[in-house]
């Protein structure tokens, strides 16, 4: 017995290595392109035929001989060389199983790919809703907006912590993700899917100088509005006469 679990072992091995046991994934931006290979080497025999597969159902490319489909002519190129299926002009509806499939005395796959098109992601708003400065370290509190996603995020020069729960709509794969962090003195907020990224960013120094600046304007006004009648009619006349000059 012992002696049949090391041919055996090899042969496990050998099969394993010769289909693919898991689809790849793929992610693609709406209206680009997509190679796909065979992920094992195929050496067609005299009954062999090669077909690429939508979603295990729909016959994309046979070959030989080459034949491309109802619904694939204008938007597929298959290599007879490598047996390689190009897609063009991806869109949501071709998101799925593609794979590939040798059929003869016996089936067997030669490639397994899941494709998810993706559109591009729109660009997020960032918008302060509060800051303060203590001890010379100015704090801010932001949110971070994009589609159907929020992200309020409290951060000072050097990091952004989320404050609460995240809110989000649906929970699908499709769904972008928000990040906020600090880099180089800005606060970033990212929106990204697999496919594309955009970016709102605010400086943190100059946050916190337009607070110290409108704080100032504010005690300003408060001390004037706050001074006796006297002492504003004193200062008019003080200011009126250096005008004209007495």
């Amino acid at each position: 017995m012992a002696t049949l679990r090391f041919p055996i072992a090899i042969l496990l091995t050998l099969l394993h290595q010769a289909e693919p046991s898991a689809e790849t994934s793929v992610f693609v931006l709406k209206g680009q392109d997509v190679h796909l290979d065979v992920q094992t080497n195929v050496t067609l025999q005299d009954v062999d035929v090669l077909f690429w597969k939508f979603n295990r159902a729909v016959n994309v490319v046979k070959y030989p001989p080459k034949v491309t489909f109802e619904g694939y002519e204008d938007r597929t190129e298959f290599s007879e060389g490598d047996f390689s299926l190009l897609l063009k002009n991806l869109q949501e509806g071709d998101s799925g199983l593609y794979d590939a499939v040798v059929a003869g005395n016996k089936d067997r796959k030669v490639a397994a790919y899941l494709i998810e098109v993706q559109e591009r992601v729109e660009p997020p708003v960032l918008t302060v809703d509060s800051n303060s400065t203590i001890n010379a370290t100015c704090n801010v509190t932001v949110t971070c907006r994009g589609q159907n996603t929020s992200v309020t995020s409290s951060c000072n020069s050097s990091t952004c912590s989320q404050v609460g729960g995240e809110s989000r709509g649906a929970e699908t794969s499709t769904v972008p993700l928000l990040s906020v962090y600090v880099a180089e003195g800005f606060i970033i907020c990212n929106h990204s899917n697999q496919v594309s990224w955009a970016n709102d960013t605010k400086e943190i120094k100059t946050i916190c100088l337009l607070k110290l600046e409108r704080d100032r304007e504010d005690r300003n006004y408060a001390v004037t509005v706050g001074m006796p009648g006297p002492v504003i009619h004193v200062i008019i006349i003080f200011v009126g006469c250096a005008l004209i000059g007495w």
